[in-house]
């Protein structure tokens, strides 16, 4: 549901028409205010190959004295933009709170408020494979009074593709001291158009080991995945122990840790 028809949904079509124009001209109201935003407790969001991922977004409003905030009296939607937040048309906003945040006052001007975004990976305002960036935050206010107020620049939310690393498997096992043993794996993350986990290719996954009798894991060695994100590397067994692959994240996906193999050296 685009952002005018979920603002008229909880407004019962409040302060609609300022909504036709770029954001920069809606700007209304300058007594209302939206502060101190924090999009998914400053987490990068991590959407997995299919359904919906629930976004917490929490937001302080400021506001003139005695306007009612009760629900059905003011509305509040915080939603996710890219580019000049000038240039913004507001009714082609596709990643946006459902419903209005709910606001609790903490004084006579001010509330503390919170809402949910919801990424969804079909339907209308669907997440792309291109939405795996960095996103601008902004927020609507809308008041029975028909004022309404659009702010950008409230922050940065990353949204990333989730990712998937094949339990480790080394073998031969057991082996003998100073043998070769082989290690593999895969690694994938989620396409939001197939909504299916594919294979990550060229991207760097670090070997590790953990030592029998240590609790740490360090680094052996760093490879990259190939076809369907398969991992394959071969490494010199000297000591009991457990080795692992791990993917430490990328600007549009996020990290993962594969469950380890425990190796027996004879």
């Amino acid at each position: 549901m685009r952002i005018r028809a979920t603002v008229a949904a909880v407004t019962g079509a409040l302060a609609l028409s300022a909504l036709a124009v770029p954001a920069a001209h809606a700007a209304a109201a300058p007594d209302l205010t939206f502060t101190k935003v924090t999009v998914n407790k400053g987490k990068p969001i991590v959407a997995r190959a299919s359904g919906t991922t629930s976004v917490p977004v929490m937001y302080t409003f400021k506001h003139a004295r005695g306007l009612d905030i009760r629900p059905g009296r003011l509305a509040t939607l915080p939603f996710l933009y890219v580019g000049r937040f000038a240039d913004l048309d507001l009714e082609k906003v596709r990643l946006h709170a459902d419903d209005s945040g709910t606001c609790t006052a903490t004084s006579s001007t001010v509330a503390s408020c919170k809402g949910v975004i919801n990424l969804r990976t079909s339907g209308e305002d669907r997440l792309f494979n291109t939405d795996a960036r960095k996103w601008n935050v902004g927020a609507i206010a809308v008041t029975d009074r028909d004022d309404l107020k659009s702010q950008g620049d409230l922050g940065i939310a990353q949204i990333q593709f989730h990712s998937k690393l094949s339990t480790t498997d080394a073998t031969p096992e057991p082996v003998a001291a100073g043998a070769t043993i082989t290690v593999k794996g895969a690694l994938t993350r989620a396409n939001w158009k197939t909504h299916k986990y594919e294979g990550y290719v060229n991207a760097p996954v670090a070997l590790q080991f953990q030592k029998k009798g240590t609790t740490a894991f360090t680094t052996v060695k760093t490879i990259r995945a190939g076809a369907a994100g398969a991992l394959k590397t071969t490494v010199t067994a000297s000591v009991d122990g457990t080795y692992r692959y791990a993917f430490a994240g990328s600007t549009t996906t996020a990290p993962v840790t594969a469950a380890g193999d425990y190796v027996d050296v004879k």
